[in-house]
C-alpha cells in the first residue's frame, strides 16, 4: 500500500493542535509547580507556627499556676515583716520554717522564669512595670517617683505577670 503524503493543510492542523496541547500543559504545569509551592511554604509556615507555639506553651503554660502563687509568696512576706524582735525569739522555730519556705518558694519562682520587679521608694514610676495604688504629694520628693510599695511584681520570662504595686509621688515641681 502506498502512504499517502500529508497535505500542507493538514500538518498545519496537526502542529496546531500539537502547539495547542503544548501550551495547555505548560499552563497546567506552571499551575501545578505554583500549588506546590504555595503548599510547601504553607508546610514550612505550619511547622514554624508549631514550633513556636510549642515554646509558647512551655515557657507561659503555667501562667495561671504562676498568678495562683503569688499570694502565698506575699502572705509569707507579710507574715515575716509582721514578726516582731519578741515574737522572733518566742517563735524562733516558726518564724525560720516560713524563712525557709518563702526561700525555697522564690527558688522554685526563679527557676521557672518568674522574675521579680523589686521597686525601691525613689525610683522613677514606668506604667509598664507599676501599678499606681495612690498618689500623694510628699516633700522631698519628685512627681512620678515611688513613695511607697505595698506589693512586688513579677515577670514571667519576658511577659509580665503581675505589675509591681505602688504610691506615686504627686508633688509639684517647685
Amino acid at each position: 500500500m502506498a502512504q499517502e503524503n500529508p497535505s500542507p493543510e493538514t500538518t498545519e492542523i496537526e502542529d496546531f493542535i500539537e502547539a495547542d496541547e503544548l501550551d495547555a500543559l505548560r499552563a497546567e504545569r506552571d499551575d501545578l509547580r505554583d500549588r506546590f509551592m504555595r503548599a510547601l511554604a504553607d508546610a514550612e509556615n505550619s511547622r514554624k507556627r508549631a514550633d513556636r507555639d510549642r515554646r509558647e506553651a512551655e515557657q507561659y503554660g503555667g501562667t495561671r499556676l504562676a498568678r495562683d502563687l503569688l499570694p502565698v509568696f506575699d502572705n509569707l512576706k507579710r507574715a515575716l515583716e509582721a514578726s516582731t524582735d519578741e515574737t522572733r525569739t518566742q517563735a524562733a522555730a516558726l518564724i525560720e520554717g516560713v524563712e525557709l519556705t518563702l526561700r525555697e518558694l522564690t527558688q522554685v519562682m526563679t527557676k521557672h522564669g518568674m522574675i521579680p520587679i523589686s521597686p525601691a521608694p525613689g525610683d522613677a514610676f514606668d506604667p509598664q512595670l507599676h501599678q499606681a495604688m495612690f498618689e500623694a504629694p510628699v516633700p522631698g520628693t519628685k512627681a512620678g517617683n515611688i513613695i511607697q510599695v505595698m506589693t512586688e511584681g513579677f515577670m514571667l520570662h519576658d511577659r509580665l505577670l503581675r505589675p509591681a504595686q505602688v504610691g506615686v509621688s504627686s508633688t509639684p515641681a517647685n
